[in-house]
């Protein structure tokens, strides 16, 4: 196990911003926007580990497993926006992507450090959630080395659940016993150890393209809108009747009152125009085809 935290790339000193303090708030904003650069670089870096770990997730959810991410502190938190953001942009149920926290839901709103420290309840916060086989694991630590998260990474290759993990420190990469690892190397902060930085904004990219990259495999994409929202408010209503008459080549009255049919289901309503179909049969002709909007259109064009 790696013990020494001062030799981690995150808790290195970054010399491009050694005397920031004396500096203007122009130059302070420079050279941050400077270090943010390399951020997507350091990500497109480890593509093809986030490729496998897209097609990972996709086969997984596809068997009606469920993704979870566990983490503290700003990773916790990156996780749990990740998941709630699933339900609205791709019409999952809740429980397909969730996020776990250390200290719970609290922890979301005011940080409460100590409780990365118990890898116990990593642990059991995995066990609480029945976590198996059909499930994916995606343990984020910036430095790599948080006992929560190592806890819960343990407690799911026990179980038989498929893991990832996402660090940006190298030196952590040999001690983490995950199936996957995604290291985007973003180099020290500009603020020493502050990984709410550029680490965390690294973060956010590779769940941005884990979860996106895994919905448009199972079909929630169609070219590249989101077919499988729910019409559940103004904006979203709005989104989806746009969304129909692109794909259907209708009108907004008559999207509108496709999408009343389909139960503000966008995927399905261009279905049920092409098909010439109800609700139900076009249900069944999802189900059929793996849910690819593109197979069901195809398969039997009008």
């Amino acid at each position: 196990m790696f013990k020494d935290r001062a030799k981690l790339t995150t808790e290195k000193r970054n010399a491009r911003s050694r005397g920031i303090d004396r500096r203007s708030a122009l130059r302070i904003v420079d050279i941050i926007s400077a270090e943010d650069r390399k951020v997507a670089e350091a990500v497109r870096r480890e593509r093809r580990a986030l490729a496998a770990a897209v097609d990972l997730v996709a086969e997984r959810l596809g068997q009606g497993g469920r993704l979870f991410y566990v983490g503290a502190g700003t990773s916790g938190r990156l996780g749990v926006l990740d998941a709630a953001e699933c339900p609205p942009t791709f019409g999952t149920p809740p429980s397909m992507v969730q996020g776990i926290i250390a200290g719970g839901r609290r922890a979301l709103v005011r940080s409460i450090e100590g409780a990365e420290d118990r890898a116990a309840d990593g642990a059991a916060a995995v066990r609480r959630r029945r976590i198996g086989r059909r499930d994916v694991v995606v343990g984020i630590a910036a430095c790599g080395l948080t006992p929560f998260v190592r806890g819960a990474i343990r407690a799911a290759r026990k179980a038989g659940a498929a893991t990832i993990f996402v660090t940006c420190a190298p030196e952590a990469v040999e001690f983490i016993g995950a199936r996957l690892v995604i290291n985007p190397v973003v180099g020290p902060e500009v603020v020493t150890g502050s990984t709410r930085m550029k680490a965390g904004t690294a973060t956010k990219l590779v769940l941005n393209t884990l979860t996106t990259g895994a919905m448009i495999r199972l079909g929630k994409v169609h070219d590249n809108l989101m077919v499988d929202l729910r019409a559940t408010n103004a904006k979203l209503r709005d989104r989806a009747e746009r969304i129909v008459m692109e794909v259907a080549g209708v009108t907004r009255p008559r999207a509108r009152a496709l999408l009343k049919k389909a139960r503000g289901w966008a995927k399905v309503a261009i279905l049920m125009h092409f098909r010439q179909v109800d609700f139900r049969e076009a249900r069944k002709l999802l189900a059929a085809c793996g849910q690819s909007l593109r197979r069901a259109i195809e398969s039997h064009p009008r």
